[in-house]
């Protein structure tokens, strides 16, 4: 697909400098830049790029000023990152655009579709399930019986997603994410074994919602484990039974959240972050890679470590740990030093 510089600036309301009518039908890092090609300029870093760059047309704020001159059409908008982001959703939105029943799939007469759906090759839909307008179920996936999905959800190849599940509108769910598993419940017995708790509850995925590849997001015990409007989840994640995780709320891969924790909104999680369970987490908490959390934190905590602390006190406790092998010398050292002092004054 072609678009002109001036069709761009249009949709993007940002005024051009050069000829509007080159045209591009591809993109690339601007450092990468070829002819036929749209790249962004946001970072100043990246500046002196724009002088020697063979793309055809590159997204700049509306701020910048040239002290060179520049041979590629210039489009000026208010963010360029933020324009560049923008038109690539629509361009990922083209490449994906299908629509249709594979004569392959399984689509149970008791299932509603809306318009413009599309399920690919060897999809199962179960029993009473509902489809929503321009929903994309990519081919092997598996949507169990009463699964309520929304408008314009993608559910991309191999996903599995089990009974009365429902997935809220605008959602993304990549390849091999598994929502509606029973969640780890078991109760010992008096012989040492354990008894399987039955999990009958669900799990609701509200709208905005992205899960990375991968992913395992429990069904409740009873009621529904929670991801609120906007959260994004990355691959390898995995949620408890009875978890609910506030809005916009953002966690990197291996990410790992007990049963029952309630995280509240805007948080970030960093990479390989534990829970345990039945914890409470404030708004706009922040938690660095590989922090372990045992216990309740308040809203805006910045914490790091295992067991986690206060990010200056951990950079604090961190120097320290460095100098560990040099201050263990330094001890045995004096130790030395009043041991002789000790036998001369026994003499």
């Amino acid at each position: 697909m072609k678009f002109t510089a001036k069709q761009i600036a249009k949709f993007l309301n940002g005024k051009i400098e050069g000829n509007p009518k080159v045209n591009v039908n591809d993109v690339a890092k601007i450092e990468e830049g070829k002819p036929g090609a749209l790249s962004f300029l946001a970072n100043p870093k990246y500046t002196a790029y724009i002088y020697k760059t063979n793309s055809s047309i590159v997204l700049v704020n509306k701020d910048f000023k040239a002290e060179k001159p520049i041979n590629a059409t210039l489009i000026r908008v208010d963010n360029a990152y933020e324009a560049f982001a923008k038109l690539l959703n629509v361009v990922n939105k083209e490449m994906l655009d299908k629509k249709g029943i594979d004569a392959s799939a399984h689509v149970c007469k008791s299932v509603k579709i809306g318009k413009d759906a599309y399920i690919g090759a060897f999809a199962y839909i179960g029993e009473s399930a509902s489809i929503g307008k321009n929903v994309k179920i990519y081919p092997h996936s598996y949507i169990g019986d009463n699964v309520t999905i929304g408008d314009n959800v993608t559910i991309y190849a191999g996903v599995k997603i089990y009974h009365a599940c429902n997935i809220g509108d605008e959602s993304i769910i990549h390849a091999g994410a598994v929502i509606g598993s029973d969640g780890f419940g078991y109760a010992p017995n008096e012989h040492g074994n354990y008894n399987k708790i039955q999990q009958i509850g669900n799990v609701i995925i509200e709208k905005y919602v992205e899960i990375g590849a991968n992913t395992c997001i429990d069904r409740a015990t009873m009621g529904s484990t929670i991801i609120k409007e906007g959260v994004k989840l990355d691959n390898l994640v995995q949620i408890g039974h009875n978890v609910i995780i506030g809005k916009h709320t953002v966690a990197a891969a291996q990410t790992g959240i007990s049963g029952s924790t309630q995280v509240g909104e805007r948080c970030m999680f960093g990479g390989q972050v534990g829970l345990a369970g039945h914890l409470k987490i404030g708004d706009n908490v922040v938690f660095g890679a590989q922090a372990g959390i045992p216990n309740d934190v308040k809203s805006g905590e910045k914490l790091l470590g295992s067991p986690a602390i206060p990010f200056m006190d951990y950079k604090r406790s961190f120097i320290i740990q460095k100098r560990l092998p040099e201050m263990r010398e330094e001890v045995l050292k004096l130790r030395k030093e009043i041991d002789a002092l000790k036998s001369q004054l026994n003499q």
